[in-house]
């Protein structure tokens, strides 16, 4: 597979020389197109600082992060904001729509803001609303549908533009159990059927247990690496929980 991402020692450091805390220290690691790779780890463990250094909302203190052949730790903040709109899409644990826009003009709003042709907008709103199964609530505003519905439309808003990389935060962090399986289901048809590319941070096994590639950090650095391989969700799971015993994360997590 071709190589999307590449992450030579980076590290992000803060405090003074005395007392130094090294919240990502020194990682190295790449992402391919079209993997499902997750980031696990116990709190404190640097997996929402690496993935912020990964989207350019903070900046590293050392080493450089390559998409492509383009260093995004050399971008300016005017370039940084141009990157994230044309190669990220983004899902976060608390889904961040528009209250005041239907769930279809949410994930318009993306396209509108990068100067589509209305017809164009409508066209590619519509596709990918059936392809995430939401078309039915496309008049609904975010407060009528249910937290799960309101996350698969943040799947479509971030994919809507057709990202490089997807990046997601604890996305079934405000979930319940059904929601969070739904939107897991969801995401690996992005990931199979659409060719997303995904790196989704969870503390979550159940979560994790849906990737095809895990990174498990451990005091700002990657302590071990598990692939899924030929098993099965459930297999993966097992294994997952053994190495989370081993980091200080949640072995009971579900």
């Amino acid at each position: 597979m071709k190589e999307l991402i590449r992450v030579e020692e980076v590290g992000k450091y803060y405090g003074t020389r005395d007392n130094v805390v090294r919240a990502v220290d020194r990682i190295s690691f790449t992402v391919c197109e079209g993997e499902f790779t997750g980031i696990m780890g116990a709190s404190g463990s640097g997996k929402t600082t690496l993935l912020n250094l990964l989207a350019t909302v903070d900046r590293v203190t050392c080493g450089h992060i390559f998409y492509g052949t383009e260093d995004i730790t050399t971008l300016k903040e005017e370039e940084q904001a141009r990157f994230r709109k044309q190669n990220l899409g983004f899902i976060f644990q608390e889904f961040n729509l528009l209250d005041t826009l239907t769930i279809q003009e949410n994930i318009a709003l993306a396209l509108s803001l990068t100067r589509h042709s209305p017809a164009e907008i409508r066209t590619r709103t519509q596709e990918m609303m059936e392809r995430l199964g939401i078309s039915e609530w496309k008049d609904k505003f975010p407060y009528q549908v249910s937290g799960g519905q309101r996350q698969r439309c943040a799947c479509a808003r971030a994919l809507i533009n057709c990202p490089k990389l997807v990046l997601a935060d604890e996305p079934t962090g405000a979930l319940d159990s059904h929601a969070s399986r739904k939107l897991l289901e969801t995401m690996t048809a992005m990931n199979r059927d659409m060719g997303a590319t995904i790196l989704m941070v969870t503390h979550d096994a159940f979560s994790a247990s849906y990737c095809r590639r895990i990174l498990f950090l451990k005091d700002g650095g990657i302590f071990h690496e598990l692939y899924r391989g030929g098993k099965s969700r459930k297999e993966f799971l097992e294994e997952i929980l053994d190495v989370l015993s081993l980091t200080g994360g949640d072995p009971d997590a579900e």
